[in-house]
């Protein structure tokens, strides 16, 4: 297993992806969420607070009110083209060396890891069969002066902050720091 970062949340064609990219790895591994999956992750990734809780937020209530708490998430498998994860849950009875541990979507996994700030794992082979280069998803953007691109994701980024698009203006926000990261670093 090796350990993982949520990289970027992207709106394409064949609906949201979210891209989690490996530590010490140039790829970035595409896994498909709905909408709500894709808003709640965005929430717990930017530590939001909800006048009432969702079903994430309800969970992890749950648990901790029975001295359990989340200890990594872990994407473990890819069969028939379809991600399966699980949560590694310890307290109580559940120890290190004896966790409990729960299946579950991997959207839902990566809305709990973002809440709780817990590690994300995913299996070797899953990065090899699934994982893209970084440079795919940049290359686009490279090929515009940067200042027009810089201008033109900014006007996006306001476009959908006033039409309250809020994933999009976070997916938005998200690339013009890798940008502007990019740049300082040349």
């Amino acid at each position: 297993m090796i350990s993982c970062e949520i990289w970027s949340i992207l709106k394409t064609s064949h609906g949201n992806a979210l891209l989690l990219k490996p530590k010490n790895m140039d790829v970035a591994v595409p896994v498909f969420i709905g909408t709500l999956e894709m808003q709640s992750i965005l929430i717990g990734k930017e530590g939001m607070r909800l006048p009432r809780p969702h079903t994430h937020d309800l969970f992890l209530n749950m648990l901790t009110n029975v001295n359990l708490s989340i200890k990594r998430v872990e994407v473990y498998e890819l069969l028939d083209d379809v991600f399966h994860a699980r949560l590694i849950i310890t307290g109580g009875e559940y120890t290190s060396e004896n966790p409990l541990t729960l299946e579950s979507r991997p959207s839902d996994a990566f809305a709990i890891a973002s809440r709780k700030k817990c590690p994300i794992f995913m299996a070797t082979a899953v990065i090899e069969e699934t994982g893209v280069p970084l440079d795919f998803f940049i290359a686009n953007l490279e090929e515009e002066d940067p200042v027009d691109r810089n201008r033109s994701l900014r006007d996006q980024l306001d476009q959908a902050v006033a039409e309250e698009e809020y994933e999009q203006a976070a997916e938005i926000r998200d690339l013009l720091r890798l940008l502007e990261d990019d740049s300082d670093n040349q």
